[in-house]
């Protein structure tokens, strides 16, 4: 199947990244969920503070993970590095350079590996070691390994079309891979790329198992997988969210994933997507400046999918990233700011507001978060959000504990 020229898919895909960082029409579609006044309380008691800024990298932030005491950070300018988690200590503790061309788009660590999705079209894996309390970073592999090509070139089904003159293996990203995510059990290793391709890597061999050509119209720019790992979405610059199921491994249908559902209710770009810890609400962030909730259809009225139920405002620019942590919600955005949601009434899906954590000098382009256990008196988390501005920064957000 014939993919798009180098060239003309780099430079769509540049006007992509200019669109997301804009501001598209309002979603006006969907009812806003922000609640009444009488949950105003709940953000007037929510505390927040900047607890550090972590400076170093002098290109712009565009990833962010958090991993046993560190915070890796990706860069535009082909760097990775590691940050003592301890929000008190902003010291620099490493610094890996990635052998790549530009942005390293996302970031994702499982055991004593680190994932790298990287604008050259390729996966890198970094081998972590321990050594006096340090850990140290060594190359281990780039996807697709050397022997995963060289087995797949031997038979012409395997070669795709990406020029009129010029064809490769399906294993290969041909554009930009965007975002990685890992299943539940660390097992599976998803990729999405500007290529409009989901690609899944086996992550105990580097093996690619399989590959969705075609699986949008435009670029792909997030993905989201369910904690259960039966359930890919992705998220594209063509506005639509596709719902992928894993089939039973008796199915005799040779494509592992099927597409399930297409959601769509977005007028832009979609940029980013999370998940509920329990799988059951899916956010969607855009360009249209909305964050669309999405909720399991019970009642079968979507197909067996999601259905949209209504959009969190408030935002002045596209949403270029989104986290859930907890029962919190946390999304960033082109206007410069980070905004922190909470539902507070499940039955009505009204979400209130907490806090709008300003500071920064440039669009938010990457947000991890998790939950700082040191104060048992209230629901504290640590937000820790990287921006174009080449900065990234420490949140402290106290949410009180409500009777």
């Amino acid at each position: 199947m014939s993919l798009n020229s180098d060239s003309d898919s780099s430079n769509s895909h540049k006007n992509v990244t200019l669109k997301s960082l804009s501001s598209q029409p309002s979603l006006q579609s969907l009812p806003s969920l922000t609640t009444s006044n009488h949950h105003y309380f709940l953000s007037a008691a929510t505390r927040h503070h900047c607890l550090a800024t972590l400076k170093g990298h002098t290109t712009y932030i565009s990833s962010l993970t958090l991993a046993g005491k560190f915070l890796y950070s990706g860069s535009s300018d082909k760097e990775i590095r590691s940050w003592n988690r301890n929000p008190l200590d902003s010291s620099e503790i490493l610094t890996v350079v990635a052998v790549g061309k530009g942005a390293v788009k996302s970031l994702v660590v499982s055991a004593d590996k680190l994932f790298s999705a990287h604008q050259d079209h390729k996966i890198r894996v970094w081998k972590i070691t321990n050594s006096n309390d340090q850990e140290k970073y060594t190359h281990l592999a780039t996807l697709p390994t050397l022997g995963d090509r060289a087995f797949k070139i031997l038979l012409p089904k395997n070669q795709i079309q990406i020029r009129r003159h010029k064809t490769c293996t399906w294993v290969h990203h041909v554009d930009t891979v965007s975002a990685i995510a890992l299943s539940s059990d660390k097992s599976l290793l998803y990729s999405v790329s500007w290529d409009r391709t989901l690609k899944i890597w086996r992550t105990s061999d580097f093996k690619c198992l399989e590959s969705v050509t075609n699986a949008h119209d435009d670029a792909i720019n997030a993905i989201a997988v369910s904690n259960d790992g039966e359930v890919v979405y992705t998220g594209s610059a063509d506005r639509k969210i596709k719902m992928w199921r894993k089939l039973d491994d008796q199915n005799k249908n040779k494509n592992k994933h099927c597409l399930v559902a297409t959601l769509e209710k977005h007028k832009s770009g979609i940029n980013a997507l999370a998940l509920s810890s329990d799988g059951g609400i899916l956010y969607s962030g855009a360009s249209d400046r909305s964050i669309v909730v999405w909720q399991k259809d019970d009642d079968g009225v979507g197909g067996g999918g999601m259905v949209a139920v209504g959009a969190l405002r408030g935002h002045t620019e596209s949403i270029l990233s989104l986290v859930v942590v907890c029962d919190l919600v946390c999304s960033g955005s082109a206007d410069k700011s980070i905004r922190v949601w909470k539902c507070v009434d499940d039955r009505n899906r009204n979400y209130c507001c907490l806090a709008v954590l300003e500071g920064h000098k440039g669009p938010v382009k990457c947000l991890t978060a998790t939950f700082d256990c040191r104060n048992e008196s209230e629901n504290c988390y640590l937000i820790y959000s990287g921006s174009l501005d080449c900065d990234i920064k420490v949140w402290q957000v106290h949410v009180p504990i409500e009777a």
